[in-house]
């Protein structure tokens, strides 16, 4: 979270792998269910990180498709008196008012020792509740066909060429915040120094045709509709994948932000057992590699032997790790309605001038 932290997560990358954590936690048998993320990221996590703790504790994991964070959120707070999720799987801004509002529980390397193992950037990105579970990062996507030379910069979005040609996803999704902040920190040297980012957002106005991307700006991209857009890289790489290369990947050298989602273990859960399995399960380095290596998430677990061929598709390659601002999302919280109001008032009104 903090520069400190940043630093301490990518050292520690590199150590010997350690046995898998599912043995620490839980009972064999049973059921649970789990609440997360739906579509790509469902069938790639289903299939390396789900499917394998089955085969070996005999848990049936039933998959509910969360939506949103703020829908799961939205959720749990609505089934808090009769839990019907056991796990679940959020954004870390999400996950802090779940944790505030005794949603998901209070868990430690005490009660898992594999969050132990974990780097100190995914062991503070919970707080006192679950840790991250993976790291995604901002980046800029771009139509290959359409945008050449290949752009290196953020500003690209800024050329007078591309106006009526850009998707930004604004606050209140992440991907805003995220956005304001690296733009913040490249102007004004300091991530929280919203004033330093918002003339450089209302100059980007006029060259934006959606803030709110519908269906996501991948797709729009591939739609002909836009050139280019603000994504997360884990789906933009599988996206780049699947396209033939249609889909451009760009860690901009202005910088980048983490997007971390943390796993918790739901209050009064009905199957506590079985959670506290998968949660060690999904933590430990096996699963961690696994789904680094299909899905291109960072891994929060320092032990998971990831090749270097899937690492350098993530932000914790060795060559962008200068180029991350470190974000406190906890801070970002307390600053995220404020942000909202700025964006509506003087970035999203700016478009229609």
């Amino acid at each position: 979270m903090r520069r400190s932290a940043f630093l301490a997560a990518f050292t520690a990358f590199g150590i010997a792998a350690s046995a898998p954590a599912f043995a620490q936690g839980g009972q064999p048998g049973g059921q649970m269910t789990l609440q997360a993320y739906a579509g790509i990221f469902r069938d790639n996590y289903t299939e390396v990180v789900v499917n394998p703790f089955t085969a070996r504790s005999g848990t049936q994991v039933q998959y509910f498709d969360g939506g949103t964070s703020a829908q799961m959120l939205g959720r749990l707070r609505a089934q808090r008196a009769d839990p019907q999720t056991d796990v679940v799987i959020m954004d870390v801004t999400t996950a802090a008012v779940a944790c505030a509002e005794g949603l998901v529980e209070r868990i430690d390397a005490s009660v898992l020792p594999v969050i132990g193992e974990l780097g100190p950037m995914a062991r503070e990105a919970g707080g006192a509740c679950g840790p991250a579970v993976t790291y995604d990062h901002l980046v800029m996507v771009y139509d290959t066909r359409a945008v050449q030379p290949a752009p290196t910069r953020w500003a690209a979005m800024w050329d007078p060429a591309q106006r009526g040609r850009v998707a930004v996803s604004a606050p209140p999704n992440i991907q805003g915040l995220a956005l304001t902040a690296i733009l913040a920190k490249a102007a004004g040297g300091d991530w929280r120094n919203i004033n330093a980012a918002m003339p450089m957002l209302r100059e980007l106005a006029p060259n934006v045709q959606t803030f709110t991307p519908n269906p996501d700006g991948y797709t729009l991209i591939l739609n002909d509709q836009v050139r280019f857009a603000t994504g997360w890289n884990a789906r933009a790489q599988l996206y780049h994948d699947q396209s033939q290369g249609r889909i451009g990947v760009v860690l901009p050298e202005e910088g980048t932000a983490f997007q971390i989602n943390t796993i918790n273990v739901v209050a009064n859960a009905k199957n506590r057992a079985q959670a506290l399995a998968f949660v060690a399960h999904a933590l430990s380095a096996e699963a961690q590699k696994a789904f680094t290596e299909r899905m291109f998430y960072g891994p929060t677990n320092p032990n998971a032997q990831v090749s270097p061929a899937a690492l350098n598709r993530t932000a914790l390659a060795p060559q962008f790790r200068e180029r991350i601002v470190g974000v406190d999302w906890e801070e970002m919280v307390r600053l995220r309605d404020q942000w909202n109001q700025r964006w509506r008032r003087e970035v999203i009104a700016a478009s229609s001038r």
